[in-house]
């Protein structure tokens, strides 16, 4: 075997840096924050272009002074959602006034004052029909305040003279802004023309086109932070066992992340922890609750014989989590933790808010999620899509391995943060199929 170049290795490392950026940072500038790496993104276009298409359905679009990574939507429940500078998740209103300003933004002059940018997007509100909150009031210059600063940190916005943040002064202060047209042009990524409405736009979005299956699992293979096997359909199943091997191959080449492959699904981790939004453990009071929350429900609702139907057992997914135990076992948590650990007071005066914070971070980490339909039995499925296996070809049967009616339920990543773990031997069964035998709760 012919060993790689010097050469060869250089390029290669050089493709997937380009890449991993773009992954993290959809929109890179020449003069952003990434501005040192963006020469390398410009010296690989084409094949970065290619890649992106070939494995993602991806499209980039390369210029001179800034790179678009097009990516698509995994549908409902899915997205990486937008943050103000304070942690806080933008509203519906702060996306509300984003749209807008965008809207007003591909025609602005290269230069106009801050007062004209706000009085037309209050025009262009009243055009559509869209109430907004009064922009005379605190609460209302807050959100504005907020969409501004979104499109400054992209570069849509470039602050000449004075802050976007004026907005909020109680005198109504001034700014001179600067836009970049071509910018705001290029911000939104999904298909807008075609979409008749909000919910049209995110089923349009998240239709992996005539790739199918492929394209589907791999987007969610490198966008989620796991992908266990009932949030796939029979046919995305089908294809993700019968070519793991290969694709864990082919995402360590490209981006540099290695495949775990368990019995209740499949993650790609990255050794260098940097493709990721979200972190557990992590620091500050919702990450430090939500692990320990974690470990403890692990401790308590982990099945005594969980299996896999290859090996005649039954896949366990999820377990119901009992009504009140998140609140009880959260009580516990503060008064054991709360004050020697230095929590936020509001969290320690306020269950219920340290509740929505701590579950909302389990869910989109994909360790707990609320019981109800799902991709397997057809939920959120483009119009038309092949979710059938191949004839002939028999799936993983994941009925019933995740809790049903209404609650919550207690998901098999989140055996990764308990402090003890049982491994059985592997099977010749499921050696053959690629699967380790972790008892997942």
């Amino acid at each position: 075997m012919t060993l790689p170049s010097t050469y060869d290795v250089a390029l290669a490392a050089e493709r997937r840096t380009a890449a991993r950026l773009l992954l993290a940072h959809p929109l890179v500038a020449s003069d952003g924050p990434h501005a040192d790496l963006f020469p390398l993104i410009r010296r690989h276009a084409d094949w970065l272009v290619k890649r992106f298409q070939q494995v993602l359905g991806y499209r980039l679009l390369v210029d001179s002074s800034y790179a678009r990574l097009f990516k698509a939507g995994l549908g409902v429940g899915s997205g990486h959602r937008l943050q103000r500078s304070t942690g806080t998740p933008f509203t519906p209103h702060t996306y509300a006034c984003l749209a807008l300003a965008l809207s007003v933004l591909v025609t602005a002059p290269e230069q106009t004052l801050l007062s004209h940018l706000v009085a037309d997007i209050r025009a262009a509100a009243a055009d559509a029909g869209i109430e907004l909150e009064e922009t005379g009031r605190a609460a209302g210059k807050r959100t504005l305040v907020a969409a501004l600063r979104q499109l400054v940190e992209w570069g849509v916005l470039i602050e000449t003279e004075g802050r976007v943040a004026a907005i909020a002064q109680e005198t109504g202060g001034e700014a001179l802004i600067t836009v970049d047209r071509e910018l705001a042009r290029v911000v939104v990524a999904g298909p807008l023309a075609q979409a008749r409405d909000g919910a049209d736009l995110v089923r349009r979005a998240a239709d992996p086109g005539f790739s199918g299956p492929r394209t589907y699992v791999r987007r969610m293979l490198v966008e989620t932070p796991v992908v266990h096997l009932d949030e796939l359909t029979d046919a995305e199943r089908d294809w993700l066992r019968t070519r793991q091997r290969r694709e864990a191959q082919a995402f360590s080449e490209l981006l540099g992340l290695e495949m775990e492959i368990r019995a209740e699904g499949v993650a790609l981790v990255d050794p260098e922890e940097e493709l990721t939004d979200l972190h557990l453990p992590g620091t500050g009071t919702v990450a430090q609750a939500a692990l320990l929350l974690v470990e403890r429900l692990v401790e308590r609702l982990r099945p005594q014989e969980p299996g896999h139907p290859a090996t005649g057992g039954t896949l366990v997914i999820g377990v119901a989590v009992p009504d009140g135990l998140v609140d009880e076992v959260l009580s516990d948590l503060v008064a054991e933790y709360g004050q020697r650990s230095n929590w936020q007071r509001g969290y320690l005066e306020n269950l219920p808010s340290l509740r929505e914070s701590v579950l909302d971070l389990l869910v989109r980490m994909r360790l707990m999620a609320r019981t109800g339909r799902l991709r397997a039995e057809g939920e959120g499925l483009p119009e038309g899509y092949a979710e059938e296996a191949p004839e002939g070809r028999t799936v993983t049967d994941v009925h019933g391995a995740r809790p049903s009616g209404e609650g919550w339920g207690l998901l098999a990543a989140a055996a990764r943060y308990a402090t003890l773990v049982t491994v059985r031997p592997a099977t010749p069964a499921r050696q053959e199929n690629g699967v380790q035998e972790e008892l997942p709760l």
